[in-house]
């Protein structure tokens, strides 16, 4: 598990400028093992839900799973060891049926890869399978899928990462043909939905390409289970749900439940205040967040520039944790903890679940050799 970023700073260096962060690093980006938005629960367990057995089978006849690796696996009868028979009833209180668990066949792409072996190092029931991930001379993927014939019939996963417009058309070449092969059926775990932060338009000509993403995600071919469950973490507007079509079952996950697990392990528990860096982030995560003091603040353009401001709740004396969806360039974090540290928080961190950072903006949140902040910081 990983703890918070508090770099040193020279003697000179108020405590209340430091910018810690944490994040939860769903986003795989290469950039990110550099990054200092480091996760926040590294061994977080990837969970997949046991299917129930067919009611059918649980009329009185005390079965027992033999652990097969077949979805509906072989059972026995049991009886009594006792010379005089049970009843029906009896037997079932003896010894209740046993659930057998959800086998899952894992693919991934190669940014997942470390994320998968980790999923799977957490159960029995995932088994990792691997993508021939070529391309021709072209440069158009040529990808090959080893042992297609081993997944009928077995609950298949993929694990993707759309760190980048390049790499979209390859993992959907896989997501539309995997639940094709006869697969009982199809999750596809999406944890950063890239394009969510544009989905509404302001002017005429504007295109909401979250709109776009979703409807393409929402042909993926029905598997002999049903449509595609598709599990996003923090999508950066609820609303989006509602751009998804029929064929697929959006669930939405949230990465809050180790914020707070982790802010409860800190010696200053009990002095945590949550800040949102505007209105959005406060409507999007404070009923999860609800019982830890809060501070909102605001975001005013004046001239060409945007300036945050505080607009409610009291930083002084308190360790403030700001919490929002993602973070890009990091000013408004930035700017942020300054106004934070202005009135008076005597130390100021930072959870996002999607470290994105294009263009080394994660730089800004480093230190240089030198012990020295940034500039920026």
């Amino acid at each position: 598990m990983a703890t918070a970023l508090n770099p040193p700073l020279p003697s000179s260096t108020p405590r209340s400028t430091r910018l810690t962060a944490f994040s939860s690093s769903f986003y795989t980006s290469s950039l990110l093992p550099k990054l200092s938005l480091h996760s926040l629960n590294r061994d977080c367990k990837f969970k997949f839900e046991l299917r129930a057995l067919d009611q059918e089978l649980g009329l009185g006849l005390g079965l027992r799973s033999r652990h097969s690796s077949s979805d509906t696996g072989h059972f026995q009868l049991l009886s009594s060891s006792s010379a005089t028979p049970m009843s029906t009833a009896a037997a079932l209180k003896a010894s209740p049926p046993v659930l057998p668990v959800k086998r899952v066949c894992l693919f991934y792409c190669d940014e997942t890869r470390e994320l998968a072996e980790r999923v799977a190092a957490e159960s029995d029931a995932v088994e990792l399978r691997s993508i021939s991930w070529r391309t021709f001379e072209d440069g158009f993927p040529n990808l090959f899928i080893p042992n297609a014939h081993g997944i009928r019939g077995q609950h298949v996963a993929f694990l993707a990462s759309f760190s980048s417009p390049g790499v979209i058309f390859e993992q959907l070449s896989i997501i539309f043909a995997l639940p094709k092969m006869f697969t009982l059926s199809f999750t596809l775990v999406l944890p950063f939905f890239p394009t969510g932060s544009v989905e509404r338009m302001e002017e005429e000509g504007d295109v909401a390409t979250a709109f776009t993403l979703a409807r393409i995600l929402s042909t993926i071919p029905i598997s002999r289970g049903g449509p595609t469950s598709l599990v996003i973490f923090d999508i950066h507007a609820l609303q989006e749900r509602f751009y998804f079509g029929d064929n697929v079952l959006p669930c939405f996950e949230s990465g809050i439940p180790l914020l707070k697990q982790r802010l409860q392990q800190l010696d200053d528990s009990n002095n945590i205040t949550i800040a949102f860096p505007d209105d959005g982030a406060w409507k999007r995560f404070h009923k999860q967040l609800q019982h830890f003091p809060m501070i909102i603040c605001t975001k005013v353009r004046e001239g060409d520039q945007r300036i945050v401001r505080l607009k409610e709740g009291n930083a002084q004396g308190r360790h403030v944790v700001i919490v929002d969806d993602l973070v890009q360039s990091g000013s408004t974090l930035i700017e942020c903890q300054k106004v934070l540290a202005a009135h008076g928080a005597a130390k100021v961190s930072a959870y996002v679940t999607h470290g994105v950072c294009p263009n080394r903006s994660w730089e800004r949140f480093q230190h240089d050799n030198g012990g020295k902040q940034q500039a920026s910081i």
